[in-house]
């Protein structure tokens, strides 16, 4: 009979691992173990109903070693003493036959790392009641139109260990919502993630959505060109995924295919980008044990810094910020909690009067059009693919809402519209003719990354043709 072992932590089960690998390889293995119990839930919804609510529990268990020069990373699930055993054994196996390493930096020391901000209970355990209500409040406040989105929570707690005596452990709680309204074929959108679900307003989402809707039927054809724009803060959202894993990468710094130059004024002095995971709740660590704290990327338009894991910290010559994520030696660290903010609260150009309409849904957003002349109100970005990495040339489509500005107040509805930019170009010194003062956290496809972001007015963005063009 196979014996079952209910570890009192997920750190038992991290220090467990290590006791395995010294067993089995003897005292020259380097290990590192992360094991992981994630509580996830999902409510979703479609044609104004919740067809689906989904709860998951699960144990991961991800073990790195490097022995006699060679490095191999695999995980898997926990639950047994011959599950854990079975892992350690295919790792030294694989180990043996894998590649050498030269640029293998060594473990993470023993490391005093203060507990991370403590989790918000009631998102932690949630019940599909407390997401049915925002459900229910996002269709209600929708006002008869067709509705489709989710509302989901999730709540990590995490532990790592390792052959040179490092541990630590956290936990993460977190909540988003994210949905749509339909009215004649046209489509508005409202998300928000938060560290709180009690911070996740269905009816302000739901009206949010529905007024967006409403105001994009009927959209006129625009010819191709350069506009003005104001995208609001999911478009934002995008800009900073692409920055924060193709440019502020340190893997692809050193290999010289990254845009960032540090030291040098790159941005648009409005512009600060912050990777700040605990801002609010967070796991103190990454995925090799080093203290996570918050990195300030951009500095009043300064490019300042860039993300280091132990791997690329030690080439150059470098304390790691605590950006190693699994997979890191190929794809390298990633900063994944970025949070853009004015370095001013000025506007260049300030217009006057109040360009709120149902396409408009904040007093950020509104500001920063009064001083618009012709250009255009943006709400998302999708379907985004980068055609040349260094310089960060994507195109991709409008979605969820465009519409056309003439003299600071929104006209007409425009048809989405394909796109071709460089997002460094965008931000570059002189282009960022606003900054909204309220950032909105949007949610990321993987639980635990985020994007805050608030609205930006940009003195130009290369529209290239129609959606199908």
């Amino acid at each position: 009979m196979r014996a079952t072992i209910r570890p009192r932590s997920e750190l038992d089960v991290a220090g467990q691992v290590i006791e395995l690998v010294h067993r089995l390889a003897g005292p020259a293995a380097s290990a590192e173990a992360t094991v992981t119990r994630a509580e996830l839930a999902l409510t979703r919804f479609a044609n104004s109903f919740i067809h689906q609510n989904v709860g998951e529990t699960h144990h991961t268990v991800r073990l790195r070693l490097h022995l006699a020069g060679r490095t191999v990373a695999s995980s898997g699930s926990v639950g047994t003493s011959d599950g854990l055993r079975e892992l350690v054994e295919r790792t030294l196996a694989a180990v043996r036959l894998g590649p050498l390493d030269p640029a293998w930096p060594g473990l993470t020391p023993p490391t005093p790392i203060p507990p991370g901000a403590p989790v918000d209970e009631a998102t932690a355990y949630a019940e599909p009641g407390d997401r049915a209500e925002r459900v229910r409040a996002f269709v209600a406040a929708a006002d008869g139109l067709e509705t489709a989105g989710y509302c989901r929570t999730a709540h990590r707690s995490s532990a790592f260990a390792n052959s040179a005596g490092h541990s630590v452990r956290g936990q993460i709680a977190e909540a988003a919502m994210d949905g749509i309204a339909r009215s004649g074929g046209a489509d508005g959108m409202a998300r928000l993630a938060a560290d709180r679900l009690a911070d996740l307003d269905g009816s302000v989402l739901g009206a949010r959505a529905a007024g967006k809707a409403r105001a994009a039927t009927d959209p006129v054809e625009l010819p191709p060109g350069r506009y003005e724009v104001v995208l609001e803060p999911a478009a934002v959202a995008d800009l900073l995924q692409h920055l924060s894993a193709y440019g502020f990468n340190g893997k692809r710094h050193h290999e010289g295919q990254s845009f960032v130059e540090p030291g040098t004024a790159q941005f648009d002095p409005m512009v600060t980008l912050v990777d700040d995971p605990l801002d609010r709740s967070g796991p103190p660590f990454d995925v090799e044990g080093t203290r996570r704290a918050a990195l300030t990327l951009v500095d009043a338009g300064v490019t300042a810094a860039v993300a280091h894991d132990r791997r690329t910290a030690a080439l150059a010559g470098v304390p790691s910020t605590g950006h190693a994520v699994p997979g890191g030696a190929a794809w390298g660290p990633v900063p994944r909690n970025l949070r853009l903010t004015a370095t001013s609260a000025e506007v260049r150009q300030p217009g006057s009067g109040d360009a709120r309409t149902a396409a408009v849904v904040d007093p950020d957003t509104a500001a920063l059009l009064a001083g618009v002349r012709r250009g255009l109100l943006v709400s998302d970005f999708w379907y985004t693919r980068i055609l040349d990495p260094k310089s960060l040339v994507s195109t991709g489509l409008t979605r969820n809402g465009v519409w056309l500005v003439e003299g600071g107040v929104v006209t007409r509805a425009v048809r989405d519209l394909r796109f071709t930019e460089s997002y460094p170009r965008a931000l570059r010194p002189g282009a960022v003719l606003g900054v909204g003062h309220t950032p909105a956290r949007q949610p990321d496809r993987v639980d635990g990354v985020w994007w805050e972001a608030p609205a930006l007015r940009l003195a130009g963005w290369n529209f290239t043709g129609g959606a199908s063009g």
